[in-house]
């Protein structure tokens, strides 16, 4: 098993405005790489997002646009496992920012942690990320994009040995969920299937 987690900061509500990327390498055993990197979005910043994560205009002033980044990006997501903790999010970001350039979409699979979260530990209260990471013990930085990849990667991994696998293909049997993608002309969602036990809560 190896993937990559990643997490973006938005400088607005406009999904195309990135303003930092943190990514993490992962496989069963731990984190094995990291890339993290301020993005200067080219737009406004807005006072309730600076707010979330702390990055103002001033900071990304020097940093890369994403069409600089894209080639470093790339190669760590191309053909590769991509995770993310609300990945509906990230993951329109990223398609929103190639657009908004003119590149092309990578070919990649993706899943979701927080949906993950919500099939191995249902009985939590909710399933964002820091109430995840506190019933496991971990602590961090929140909303820091690199501290917020590696602690999907980390609840990626706590699943795992809450399944009792390494295996992607039976991990995903285990919980009855099935794989997104992104693909050169669009893409479509990870799934999580609707079990016997789910079913009869729903008649019910």
């Amino acid at each position: 098993m190896r993937f990559v987690s990643i997490d973006f900061e938005t400088a607005n509500e406009k999904r195309n405005s990135p303003c930092a990327i943190g990514v993490v390498v992962a496989n069963a055993d731990g984190i094995v790489d990291e890339f993290y990197s301020l993005i200067n979005p080219m737009t406004h910043f807005k006072a309730f997002h600076t707010r979330i994560h702390g990055i103002k205009a001033d900071d990304v002033i020097n940093a890369p646009t994403f069409a600089e980044l894209w080639p470093t990006l790339h190669g760590y997501l191309a053909g590769n496992m991509v995770i993310a903790h609300n990945a509906s999010f990230d993951m329109s970001v990223m398609r929103h920012t190639l657009d908004y350039f003119n590149l092309t979409y990578p070919e990649l699979d993706y899943l979701c942690t927080a949906n993950i979260a919500r099939r191995v530990w249902p009985e939590l209260t909710n399933h964002k990320l820091n109430t995840v990471a506190a019933h496991h013990g971990i602590r961090f930085d929140h909303h820091h994009a690199l501290e917020d990849a590696s602690v999907a990667a980390k609840i990626l991994i706590k699943a795992f040995e809450t399944y009792g696998t390494r295996d992607l293909d039976i991990f995903l049997e285990k919980c009855h969920m099935s794989k997104g993608r992104i693909y050169e002309q669009g893409y479509f969602p990870p799934k999580a299937k609707r079990t016997k036990k789910s079913a009869t809560l729903y008649v019910q």
